[in-house]
């Protein structure tokens, strides 16, 4: 090999590497930039701007090492905390573990129960997930601009396993922060939201997973009514019940009898349209045992989290 040959081949190897390095210095640029944004920028837009373009980022770089970075899932709580910050929401804390992970924490709760996003690698976006048993309470996905509350979830974290440890109101305002990150997300970022078993909305039918429903279960709250101040009721075209809780509140559970398919379905009314199913089970213990009692029966759909393409 002539002396030219090997300064060509050698002066090509150094600018592939110039452009190497050239390449991995501006995407680190890029990267700073973008943590910036998400840390300081006042905007809602912004915000989520950033935060879909760090999902998307790769650091990966063979010849430059980026030192200690966070991790994907890490943004997302960055993501969560700072728009929940933006709108004064309280109830939620940012800290920071020992291998420099983020975790969420919720104020009623204090630092016992962690809260973290876990990504979905298939489907894109992430769930926000406990870190004790790993229930995901509701699925996020930045592209789709969609989130979903996960009833079965929420069920077996809020009304089964902490129901014991925390009051129904300190659970009430545990929550809550979760809500109103949904209603900021659709308000100010035109999100579509399912809230699931925390709307409050009149109309909202929380529907039965089981097809039919044995009406002994039922009955089985005409006897636990029997000797309390509840007035439960059959429904006009005796295609249910409904059960009076109080005097601006009462739940239904019956079925359209004008629909073919008899789905039967939850449905709470009250005056203002401030009480969901789920403050129906965390509220009112006599409603809550007869649904645990019977959940098989009772069970409300969880429709997939994940939303279809």
């Amino acid at each position: 090999m002539t002396e030219e040959k090997v300064t060509t081949n050698t002066s090509s190897k150094v600018l592939a590497l110039s452009n190497s390095i050239k390449e991995g210095l501006t995407v680190g640029e890029k990267y700073v930039a973008l943590l910036n944004q998400l840390a300081s920028t006042e905007q809602s837009s912004d915000l989520l701007d950033a935060m879909k373009q760090l999902d998307a980022i790769d650091l990966t770089n063979a010849f430059v090492k980026f030192p200690q970075h966070y991790e994907t899932a890490d943004y997302y709580l960055l993501f969560m905390y700072r728009l929940l910050q933006l709108n004064q929401v309280e109830g939620v804390s940012l800290h920071e573990n020992e291998d420099h992970s983020l975790a969420l924490q919720l104020a009623n709760f204090g630092d016992k129960i962690t809260f973290k996003f876990e990504l979905d690698d298939k489907q894109g976006g992430a769930f926000f997930t406990e870190q004790e048993n790993h229930e995901p309470l509701f699925y996020l996905n930045l592209e789709k601009t969609a989130l979903r509350f996960s009833n079965r979830a929420l069920v077996n974290f809020f009304i089964v396993r902490e129901i014991d440890h925390y009051s129904d109101l300190d659970l009430a305002a545990a929550i809550k922060p979760l809500i109103s990150f949904a209603h900021i997300l659709k308000d100010q970022l035109k999100f579509q939201i399912d809230l699931g078993i925390l709307e409050t909305a009149n109309d909202f039918l929380a529907r039965l997973s089981q097809p039919e429903l044995d009406l002994q279960v039922i009955d089985k709250l005409f006897v636990e009514t029997a000797d309390s101040d509840y007035r439960l009721l059959n429904l006009p075209h005796n295609n249910g019940a409904s059960l009076q809780l109080d005097r601006e509140v009462h739940i239904e559970l019956g079925f359209d009898p004008d629909d073919y398919s008899r789905q039967w379905a939850f449905r709470v009314v009250d005056n203002d349209e401030e009480v969901s199913f789920f403050d129906v089970l965390l509220h009112y213990k006599m409603i809550r045992d007869w649904y645990l009692d019977n959940r098989e029966a009772l069970a409300v759909r969880s429709d997939p989290l994940i939303f279809a393409e």
